[in-house]
């Protein structure tokens, strides 16, 4: 597994090894043993698959209490895909990295625990599918506009863009007024 460092160094792009042939293709998109060599030793206890069409943008996601790391793919369609610090005493709080996972290139992110998460869908349809090393908790479960100036994430959209968002997603505060662990 190739692993790509991102502008954060916690965050890493993930790049497994694709066996392909006129067949198709084979990959390992999880092995305790190969994680751990690259100095991911998680444990994983959820997995989630969503479906959105182009425009759907949900995030900034994240819980307090009980933080999850996320492996993140997608297994067809592309998305643009961001991570945000939100750990007050990181000297890269607020800051935010992004990449595109596509069907095409097979690339994962590793979002650690403490990070808040967000994504464009920039195909027709993307099969969105993470693995998460906490359970989902609703009474913890937070998040940030996805436009909040002071985070400044610079979507690849032009500028009349107005995204597909969920109600709850319309309704998030900006970073300055969000709810952190302390």
């Amino acid at each position: 597994m190739k692993v790509i460092p991102t502008e954060l160094p916690e965050c890493l792009i993930l790049e497994p090894n694709v066996h392909a042939d006129d067949r198709g293709f084979f990959l390992e998109s999880w092995n305790r043993k190969t994680f751990e060599e690259i100095g991911l030793d998680v444990d994983f206890v959820q997995d989630n698959h969503s479906v959105s069409s182009r425009g759907v943008l949900r995030g900034i996601h994240y819980q307090i209490e009980k933080p999850q790391g996320k492996l993140v793919r997608i297994t067809q369609g592309s998305v643009f895909d961001v991570a945000v610090d939100l750990r007050r005493r990181s000297p890269t709080f607020g800051r935010w990295t992004a990449t595109r996972l596509s069907m095409e290139n097979m690339r994962m992110l590793w979002i650690p625990p403490g990070f808040g998460h967000a994504f464009l869908v920039l195909s027709e349809q993307a099969h969105f599918q993470y693995k998460c090393t906490e359970f989902y908790s609703p009474e913890h479960d937070r998040g940030i506009r996805w436009d909040d100036p002071e985070i400044g994430i610079e979507w690849p959209v032009e500028t009349s863009f107005e995204p597909k968002l969920s109600e709850k997603d319309i309704a998030l505060p900006l970073l300055k007024n969000a709810e952190l662990d302390r």
